[in-house]
Formats: structure tokens, C-alpha cells, sequence
């Protein structure tokens, strides 16, 4: 389980989990991206208006709708499974909801978690439950400055960086990996106003994919 963590609000993280998911499908894996920022939820909606050439993706389960199933979730290989935030948040505790998901995705399916923003308590949850984290983050200093924050308190959780992604870059400058004290993966180009519509946003995304399996994945998830 990967946790997509990031500085404050605007960081890529929703992005980055929807795109890095599709481009683990578009590579034969059964992936599961489920939305772990229950106050400010975008997975559902960001899948929703991009579904474009992925099938409609009105009427998500939530992630407490997924780990209420009998028996393991099988994902699918052709396009992501997406789980959105549960319907009423207050009611659910996220740390067994997704201590619970990490038990129902079966081990060999790359599962990513969209997490809250920054350093805040909300973020703890899903970095205790995740086996490693994924940073992202933009090039502008507060960004980077904050992304470093996070990638902290992931390793005082025990959840190490296994690498960074630069969003909204077409290259990374030398001092980031030493800021954030973790590889960068790559840079996202940008492609406003629907970048995951966008050829080089795609393959960028899959060069993450094919990063990320190399530096992880590659004993551990099933891939074509």
C-alpha cells in the first residue's frame, strides 16, 4: 500500500494517485486508489470527469462500502479500481477503515492511497497504514518546504518515502532529492485544464509507473 502524501492543498496528490493508478492498469496491474482525504474528497470526482476513454465512473463504491464486502475485493486489470470517501465520515474511524482495506486488497494488487494535505493529524491515519509513501509536490518553495514536512513525518510513522514526483515541471533541479531526502521519480509536465487528458502527462505518469515498479513493485505487485 502506497500513500500519496504531499504539502498543503494543490500539490498533485489526487492527480498523481488517479494518474499512477491508470498507468499501473495500462501495465496489466490490478490496482485499487482509494480516497483517504475524507474532509476535502477529489478522487471520485477527478475520476468522474476524466473518465473519458475510461468508461463512465458515476456511482463509486466508498471505502467503507469496500471493506464491508465478503471475502477479498478482486480489482481489475483493464482500469483502476476507485474507491471514493465514505458518505458520512464522521461516522467511520479511518484508521481501521483502512487498516480493513489493507486486509481486503489482496497483497500482489498496488493499492494507493489519495491522503489530506500537509503534516496534520488527518494525514497520520493513512501513513500509519501504508507500507511506504509516494511524495508530491510542485516546485514552488512554501510547496517544497512543506512537502519536506510531511515526508518527515512519514518516516516518524515508519512509513519510508519510496520516492517523490515533481507535478507541473518539465524537469527537476539538482537540491530536491536533498530536500526531501528521498529519489525523485520524475517530473509531470504540465497540460491544464485536464492533464490526465494530456499525451505527455500519460506518459509521464507511466515512466512513474515504470519507476515505481523497479524501485517497489516489482517482487510484490502482479504486473503484465
Amino acid at each position: 500500500m502506497i500513500a500519496v502524501a504531499g504539502g498543503k492543498g494543490g500539490s498533485g496528490k489526487t492527480t498523481t494517485t488517479l494518474g499512477l493508478a491508470r498507468a499501473l492498469s495500462r501495465r496489466g496491474a490490478p490496482v485499487v486508489a482509494a480516497d483517504a482525504d475524507w474532509d476535502l474528497p477529489n478522487l471520485a470526482r477527478l475520476a468522474s470527469a476524466s473518465a473519458g476513454d475510461r468508461g463512465p465512473a458515476a456511482g463509486l463504491p466508498t471505502v467503507v462500502d469496500a471493506v464491508r464486502t465478503e471475502g477479498q475485493i478482486r480489482p481489475d486489470r483493464r482500469a483502476p479500481t476507485v474507491l471514493s470517501a465514505p458518505d458520512e465520515p464522521a461516522d467511520a474511524d479511518a484508521a481501521r477503515v483502512l487498516d480493513a482495506l489493507a486486509e481486503t486488497v489482496p497483497d500482489d494488487s498496488p493499492t494507493l492511497l489519495d491522503c489530506p494535505a500537509g503534516a496534520s493529524p488527518d494525514a497520520a491515519a493513512p501513513l500509519r497504514v501504508a507500507d511506504r509513501c509516494l511524495i508530491a509536490t510542485p516546485l514552488r518553495r512554501a510547496a517544497l518546504r512543506d512537502a519536506a514536512k510531511t515526508a518527515a513525518l512519514a518516516r516518524r510513522l515508519n512509513c519510508l518515502p519510496v520516492g517523490a514526483v515533481v507535478v507541473r515541471a518539465e524537469s527537476v533541479p539538482e537540491g530536491v532529492s536533498d530536500l526531501l531526502e528521498c529519489p525523485v521519480l520524475g517530473p509531470i509536465p504540465p497540460g491544464e485544464p485536464e492533464p490526465l487528458s494530456v499525451s505527455p502527462v500519460r506518459a509521464a505518469y507511466d515512466d512513474l509507473a515504470r519507476r515505481l515498479v523497479d524501485e517497489y513493485g516489482a517482487d510484490r505487485w502482479r504486473i503484465a
